[in-house]
């Protein structure tokens, strides 16, 4: 089965062209099925972009998905058109007033991990959405920043500031080849990473409601499941697109800022040489896994999700 998303955002193209099945809300109207209703809130600047990359995950299914963009309430993007936003995203505030439940909800990063948490400027709705997702969602995957947001406000874990940029792909261990969200996984998988954060392994054992998936011995834990809190934390980027490392590392060099070439992503880490994506199949089992979850655990009246 098909996403279903809006058959002029600008997604729907992209994914159509790569051989991913959308649908227009015509199409999924005209069949008998109650779709799987995933929320995406989106922190990064670059909204369409990363509107994509989800979108090509959850899209890759046998299960019709129902994508539902979300915001902030009051925060206004400043790398996305305006009409993109009114015409496609609705603010977190409306859709917890409305009473909405949703089976899936993945909070996104934000180049914001400088900041402690409490000074970030939507900090104190973050908090509430955070709440709310134990009585409207089935299960909440928090990414990078967002992971940390949620890791932090539920169990204390704090954040830690690095003194270089954690950057490239790196070398990830399974540590529990048993999980569900890990059917599939090899014993080591490579992961991109852009971060100048961390969480720390013996600060996220020292809670026992978490139980650490994916780790590396370069960058920390990775991926964390807090089953009392049907939520996953990934502090990585499996959403990746092949270029996006390459992005950011051409932006820095061309803004001056100082910048290690990402470590074991371009071929013989030449920066001239296009890079090689080596994470896209455990990108698609995680985000397959985590939907198939989803659809094995979630209430099939969606007024009992919570409950």
């Amino acid at each position: 089965m098909p996403i279903k998303i809006p058959s002029d955002l600008p997604a729907f193209d992209v994914l159509t062209r790569e051989g991913v099945m959308v649908m227009t809300e015509d199409q999924a109207a005209r069949q008998d099925i109650r779709p799987i209703r995933i929320a995406l809130l989106n922190l990064m600047p670059k909204k369409i972009q990363t509107e994509n990359q989800f979108a090509r995950l959850i899209g890759a299914t046998a299960l019709q998905i129902e994508l539902t963009l979300l915001r902030m309430t009051e925060h206004k993007t400043r790398n996305t058109a305006a009409e993109h936003m009114a015409e496609f995203y609705r603010p977190i505030s409306e859709v917890m007033e409305s009473g909405e439940k949703f089976d899936g909800l993945i909070i996104t990063g934000a180049p914001i991990e400088h900041l402690p948490f409490p000074d970030v400027t939507y900090w104190a709705e973050l908090e509430k959405v955070f709440d709310w997702t134990q009585t409207h969602v089935h299960s909440t995957f928090g990414v990078c920043w967002g992971g940390m947001a949620m890791i932090n406000y539920f169990h204390g874990v704090k954040k830690h500031i690095l003194d270089h940029k954690a950057f490239g792909c790196f070398r990830h261990i399974n540590k529990d080849s048993a999980s569900h969200y890990l059917r599939g996984f090899s014993d080591d998988c490579v992961i991109p990473v852009s971060r100048w954060t961390e969480m720390k392994q013996d600060e996220i054992d020292a809670v026992p409601a978490l139980h650490t998936l994916l780790s590396s011995d370069d960058v920390g834990p990775c991926l964390v499941e807090d089953k009392a809190r049907r939520a996953l934390y990934i502090f990585n980027h499996f959403e990746y697109d092949s270029d996006t490392l390459k992005q950011e590392y051409d932006r820095d060099v061309a803004e001056g800022t100082p910048i290690n070439v990402p470590a074991n992503y371009y071929p013989n880490d030449d920066p001239s040489l296009p890079p090689l994506n080596r994470w896209r199949s455990h990108a698609h089992l995680l985000y397959g896994n985590w939907i198939t979850e989803l659809y094995e655990t979630t209430p099939f009246d969606m007024d009992q999700i919570g409950s």
